[in-house]
């Protein structure tokens, strides 16, 4: 019998801290948000191995050490909104609702995003909601967001989504140029938008977020 409450404490002592993850409400948010209910039942027994988790279909729940350190990148605050791309099974928007006012995720799996709204209401999570839609497309209607975070790897982002951040919003991605990947943050100022690395990284590329093929006559 696992004791998840002790595998907590030794994701974040052995995982998040070491990586200079030190922003206390993260670290907070990790101790008490219960990872193995959000992830499948045969990799509950694994879900602080310090390993992507491997959702179905090539998607994956990010290691607790990529996903902390995006977190303190995004600098969510108290009276944040959030939009969560694909969340999976939902441990991404728990976590993000202990940081922020409230939090929305898109979702593509019906079944995934049934699952997530399911566990995030057994577990008293009030303040974040998911639904199911494309990622690529955001929620316009709900923004716009101070911060968006993407849980998987993109080549490229559309302007239509790093448009629905706030001014001084920040996006925050794993970007993948063939096997290396980096994890970026955005930042929008106006209309331009900043972008600058903060640490490498690497996990499947999200459908929908292929760079585009370029056709050449």
């Amino acid at each position: 019998m696992v004791d998840f409450k002790a595998a907590r404490t030794a994701m974040v002592d052995r995982q998040v801290r070491p990586a200079d993850v030190t922003d206390y409400a993260i670290i907070e948010a990790m101790l008490t948000t219960p990872r193995e209910r959000y992830a499948p039942k045969a990799y509950r027994s694994v879900a602080y191995a310090g390993e992507h988790i491997p959702l179905g279909e090539g998607r994956v729940a990010l290691d607790c050490r990529t996903f902390a350190k995006m977190l303190e990148a995004a600098d969510i605050g108290p009276d944040d909104l959030v939009l969560d791309l694909a969340p999976g099974l939902g441990y991404s928007i728990a976590v993000i609702g202990r940081l922020a006012a409230a939090a929305v995720g898109i979702e593509p799996d019906e079944a995934m995003a049934t699952n997530s709204a399911e566990t995030l209401d057994a577990l008293g999570v009030d303040n974040a909601v998911v639904t199911v839609g494309d990622p690529i497309e955001g929620d316009a209607d709900h923004g716009p967001f101070d911060v968006i975070i993407l849980n998987g790897a993109v080549e490229h982002v559309p302007r239509n989504l790093l448009c629905q951040l706030k001014d001084g919003g920040r996006l925050v991605a794993i970007w993948r140029e063939g096997a290396l990947g980096q994890c970026r943050i955005t930042r929008r100022i106006g209309d331009t938008f900043n972008t600058r690395r903060v640490f490498d990284a690497s996990a499947p590329v999200l459908s929908g977020f292929e760079k585009p093929p370029v056709f050449v006559l």
